[in-house]
């Protein structure tokens, strides 16, 4: 061990008689350390937790990637377009759909929808999962209905629940007027997501009993999803895909379909560890008067210690070193109440949040290892600096004058 690392430690862990005022000083350098680390990486973690979470859902409920037409007219020849998009590589399957808007009713109320006819055994998103109350099944019913999946949201709207009949309404020109086509289902199961676009928009049903509300002919279809073998190839399919096919077929990925949702996951990702990070700096800035009065207090030492040889480099690390265990301190500290929130929110849940406002109803916490790594790296970097300029104070002292007038 060095002879100024041993000073340093001396220094940091001694509390002298008269001494009360540096201890305080030296226990709110080691506070504001700690609340600075902990806030960023409980920050960094609501943040990675927000976008997994609400990524996982879009990305859940949402198709990869869909082709349609510029239109929205059906697309024709659908079966021929459905065998080229499965065979591209990267994609992992490939399904026919039918969308439209209606109007949908249970008892006496009446909401409005976005309809969506898929294959009867399930579409190619996640939604089962989703399912809170009954199941998902788009298959004909006992009773002779086929079945009908929607949000909790609408169902909540229109007083339904499983079993109950629900009657979906289409509208289409013909000859000048309007002639509504008008069907019965049992309704299955009903999803949430805690997005409100898709838990107050979406039925879903089957893919033939969706063609005939939406008096679409057979061998088309409004749309091709598509999944992805791997999500880190959703943007390379879909240039794939979009340079492969012409007008007026139109391909579009799930980030540009919910950019806004994404949008606002970045802005969130972006502002708030920035904002934070000044939690630390402000910090980094109260160790320099924190070690500063360190240096002050201990003129006296500082003298004697030049006296009996200690060069001004050596000064200059004592304090450096005492600087830097606070700040390591207070980074132990901080990582310690991060790790405390991290487990008391996973398992309590102990922030709620609106879900209309957020899509979640408590504040989720991934934390991530290289987190640790750069908040630690920068808290030390700052703490470094900050205890630059005071070590460098204390190095310049004089020991003629502290011994003459630092008494």
């Amino acid at each position: 061990m060095s002879f100024e690392w041993f000073i340093a430690r001396r220094y940091f862990s001694s509390s002298r008689k008269g001494a009360s005022f540096l201890s305080f000083i030296k226990i709110m350098a080691v506070s504001g350390v700690a609340v600075g680390a902990a806030g960023l990486l409980i920050a960094l973690a609501v943040v990675h937790g927000f976008k997994s979470t609400i990524q996982e859902k879009i990305l859940g409920f949402g198709n990869h990637i869909t082709v349609s037409t510029y239109t929205g007219n059906p697309i024709t020849r659908a079966d021929t377009l459905l065998s080229f998009v499965a065979a591209q590589p990267g994609v992992d399957a490939a399904q026919l759909a039918v969308t439209g808007q209606g109007m949908v009713q249970a008892g006496n109320y009446v909401e409005g929808t976005l309809i969506k006819g898929v294959d009867e055994n399930g579409d190619l998103s996640d939604l089962r999962s989703y399912v809170t109350d009954g199941t998902f099944d788009l298959r004909m019913q006992e009773n002779g209905r086929p079945g009908l999946v929607l949000g909790q949201r609408l169902a909540r709207s229109i007083g339904a629940s499983p079993g109950s009949t629900i009657t979906l309404y289409t509208l289409r020109g013909s000859g000048g007027t309007e002639l509504p086509d008008i069907m019965q289902f049992t309704l299955t199961g009903i999803y949430h997501t805690g997005i409100d676009i898709f838990d107050d928009t979406f039925v879903m049903i089957g893919f033939s009993h969706a063609a005939r509300l939406l008096s679409v002919p057979p061998g088309m279809a409004h749309q091709v999803d598509v999944r992805v073998s791997d999500l880190g190839l959703i943007r390379q399919v879909h240039a794939q895909l979009h340079e492969e096919l012409r007008f007026p077929l139109y391909v579009e990925n799930i980030y540009q379909t919910y950019s806004n949702l994404f949008a606002w996951i970045d802005l969130q990702e972006q502002t708030i560890p920035f904002v934070i990070s000044v939690m630390i700096i402000v910090a980094a800035f109260n160790l320099i008067g924190a070690v500063l009065m360190m240096v002050l207090e201990r003129t006296r030492d500082i003298g004697i210690l030049k006296t009996i040889g200690a060069s001004d480099r050596s000064i200059k690390s004592i304090f450096l070193f005492e600087g830097l265990l606070v700040g390591a301190a207070g980074l132990v500290i901080g990582i310690a109440i991060s790790l405390l929130f991290y487990w008391l929110q996973s398992t309590y849940g102990i922030i709620p949040l609106s879900e209309d406002n957020y899509f979640m109803t408590t504040a989720p916490v991934e934390p991530k290892i290289r987190d640790f790594f750069l908040v630690g790296g920068v808290t030390m970097l700052l703490c470094a600096l900050a205890s630059w300029l005071p070590a460098r104070t204390a190095a310049k002292t004089d020991p003629l004058k502290v011994i003459q007038f630092g008494r």
